[in-house]
């Protein structure tokens, strides 16, 4: 996942568990890490099989992912994962409510937000109306935030972060994006523009 801030939520007075959560959230994360344990390492590198990620008879199995295991029950578990651990930052930072369309590369991190105490997951109709409402919730109480899928997605939520980040709202877009055994594979995914360079969207940002 890319998160994208606007700029102000560096120049408020906020607390320090807002900076702390600002600066884990400016990273970008990989959709796979949804449901990666917290220490573990991607050591996964495209192969020629086609699909862009490891055989099943590989050694290196250094990712867990929903493949083997159904999502309800990582959700549950209890596991430190990076899902869990971005949901429970984003109460931390008082965001009650994230505004979402649901996506391919989003869905496991929306179990998470819906899992999680205190956060309130609201479907929109599109990306923008998801920015918009970010945008309104940033004005009335303090810092928004929505997800949105890959590409299509991210592209449609841009004038809404593109004004917050003219007005300084703290606004927090959590883009999905495809794991990283599938960038430098040449594939085409769902969702892409049909190019194998997938960092157009963030250009845009």
């Amino acid at each position: 996942f890319t998160p994208f801030l606007s700029n102000s939520f560096h120049q408020q007075n906020q607390p320090e568990t807002i900076e702390t959560s600002l600066n884990f959230l400016s990273t970008s994360v990989d959709f796979i890490m949804m449901n990666t344990k917290i220490g573990a390492v991607d050591a996964c590198k495209p192969t020629s099989n086609g699909l862009g990620c490891l055989s099943h008879n590989t050694v290196v199995s250094t990712i867990q992912n929903s493949s083997s295991i159904p999502s309800t029950a990582l959700v549950n578990s209890g596991e430190p994962t990076l899902g869990r651990h971005l949901a429970r930052r984003l109460v931390q930072i008082g965001v009650t409510d994230v505004f979402s369309v649901p996506g391919d590369f989003n869905l496991t991190l929306l179990d998470y937000l819906i899992a999680e105490p205190g956060l309130n997951l609201i479907g929109c109709c599109n990306e923008l109306n998801a920015g918009y409402a970010a945008d309104g919730y940033a004005r009335c109480c303090g810092v928004g935030a929505c997800v949105v899928t890959f590409t299509v997605g991210g592209l449609s939520v841009l004038n809404a972060i593109a004004g917050a980040y003219s007005e300084n709202l703290p606004l927090i877009c959590i883009v999905g994006g495809p794991n990283s055994n599938d960038y430098g594979t040449n594939t085409v995914l769902h969702h892409t523009i049909g190019l194998p360079d997938f960092s157009q969207e963030l250009r845009c940002f």
